[in-house]
């Protein structure tokens, strides 16, 4: 998941399931304005892992279909909002992250458990395969399992992407993003890339794919510093739509919030429910997915949803 951007979350098995998962990496003009100097500016990083019943947000089984049909282009209905804290990404000098994974009730926001991960690793993608949580960290090929209730440690992997951003899961393998336009396969028990393709729209690469979420035989990603969601073929990482979804920024700028990019993902195959946040936002948003009224041309779509390759 990028920074400047938030992240996911996920769920849980006991009184309710954790579930969403949310991250955030700095932002493109912070590290613009950073680059030049010998401090490395940190971000920090919190995972939220919502206590909903029933939620299973990367899908752990076959979960019924979500009814979002062509057209290509969708737009979005608000159907409820959450507290969502806003402090969820700040940033601090010095050569060191502060990176935790939460959980927390879906209705009021509150922390129920946190993890403090070590300052040298600034967390990123993360999701819930079987009983286990997996995670990804930004600028390393360094992963790690949780227990899924109580967040401990269980194990530290490595895996062979170039970097950690989006994680996501089928239930049976995982997918990952490096914050390029490649899609990884990964085997969840040796973390050996078993596949991977370029995603394309319309034979342009999609450059910073960011935080995923497996929805329905699809891969959805955010598109690092665009209000977009990519809607990925698992066959051959082709485009099959976007969700286009300005107007949630747009009103929190209105009202004054100081705000950053859309990026966060989260799946109920439980309820079909879909939520979505970003980078300090102070709300998460529960959504539907419809066909847009506007016409958008493959041009206009390139231009809100495709941007230049950024490497830090």
């Amino acid at each position: 998941m990028a920074a400047g951007s938030l992240k996911r979350r996920q769920s849980k098995r006991s009184i309710s399931k954790p579930s969403i998962v949310m991250a955030s990496r700095p932002s493109y003009q912070s590290f613009l304005t950073h680059r030049s100097t010998a401090l490395l500016v940190s971000i920090s990083l919190i995972f939220f892992v919502v206590l909903v019943s029933g939620i299973s947000l990367n899908v752990l089984r076959r979960s019924p279909k979500y009814e979002v049909q062509s057209p290509m282009i969708y737009s979005i209905e608000v159907v409820n909002e959450f507290p969502h804290d806003p402090r969820a990404f700040t940033q601090v000098q010095e050569s060191e992250f502060q990176s935790s994974v939460r959980k927390v009730a879906l209705s009021t926001g509150k922390t129920e458990v946190l993890h403090k991960m070590d300052d040298s690793y600034f967390g990123e993608g993360l999701t819930l395969l079987g009983e286990r949580l997996f995670q990804v960290t930004w600028l390393k090929k360094t992963g790690f399992i949780y227990d899924q209730d109580n967040l401990n440690e269980v194990k530290e992997f490595t895996h062979q992407m170039t970097d950690g951003w989006g994680l996501a899961t089928d239930g049976k393998i995982l997918y990952g993003s490096d914050g390029t336009s490649t899609l990884y396969q990964i085997d969840p028990e040796t973390f050996i890339v078993t596949n991977k393709w370029v995603v394309r729209y319309q034979g342009d690469e999609v450059h910073n794919l960011n935080e995923l979420e497996f929805i329905n035989g699809e891969v959805w990603a955010n598109v690092w510093m665009t209000d977009c969601i990519a809607r990925i073929s698992v066959r051959d990482g082709s485009v099959l739509g976007w969700v286009l979804l300005p107007t949630l920024r747009r009103k929190l700028l209105q009202e004054g919030k100081q705000i950053d990019v859309l990026n966060g993902i989260a799946w109920d195959s439980g309820k079909n429910r879909l939520f979505v946040t970003g980078k300090l936002w102070p709300k998460l948003y529960e959504i539907k997915v419809q066909p847009s009224k506007e016409n958008y041309g493959d041009e206009r779509i390139k231009q809100l949803c495709l941007r230049e390759a950024i490497t830090f």
